[in-house]
């Protein structure tokens, strides 16, 4: 067991740091790999957790299919790989604040939800069968995962005429 903390711990800590470099990278195409860093991480906790379907879904769908559309539609548009301007503003002190005072909801509303309640986890029967997994997405969340699809399709359209020359 704790070996698997220390995993997790090493794991957060590389997440955290690639979710930094998202937002704080001046380069969209370095933002995008950051961004393949976070979603890895996320991948490899789901097989701390003994969901490896989830996981490999996450890896195929996630980094193999979303993040190569990302940078797909990146160099379609032709978007400025780096900014000369300065994009900074005097607003940190506020956003920090803002910030802080969210966190501190989420987790006041998450401790306040989950007050008093245990999991057992030694008396559970064993991971979900990917049948099961596979019927509750093709049949209860069949409409959301066709939306999804859809939009994906509508970005990359929208990414070829943005880029087309009249």
């Amino acid at each position: 067991m704790v070996a698997q903390n220390v995993a997790f711990w090493v794991l957060a800590v590389v997440m955290v740091a690639a979710a930094i470099g998202v937002v704080r990278s001046r380069n969209v195409v370095h933002a995008a790999l950051y961004l393949v860093v976070v979603l890895a991480g996320v991948a490899a906790q789901f097989i701390l957790l003994a969901a490896e379907f989830v996981a490999w879904v996450q890896v195929l769908i996630y980094i193999g299919a979303v993040v190569i559309l990302f940078l797909f539609g990146i160099m379609l548009t032709r978007a400025p790989m780096g900014s000369d301007t300065p994009l900074d503003n005097d607003q940190r002190l506020p956003a920090a604040l803002a910030a802080l005072a969210l966190g501190v909801l989420l987790v006041a509303a998450v401790v306040d939800a989950f007050r008093g309640v245990e999991i057992d986890i030694a008396g559970r029967s064993g991971p979900t069968p990917t049948s099961e997994i596979a019927r509750s997405i093709f049949r209860t969340f069949v409409v959301p995962f066709e939306l999804v699809s859809v939009l994906l399709l509508a970005a990359l359209i929208g990414a070829i005429v943005l880029a087309r020359r009249d």
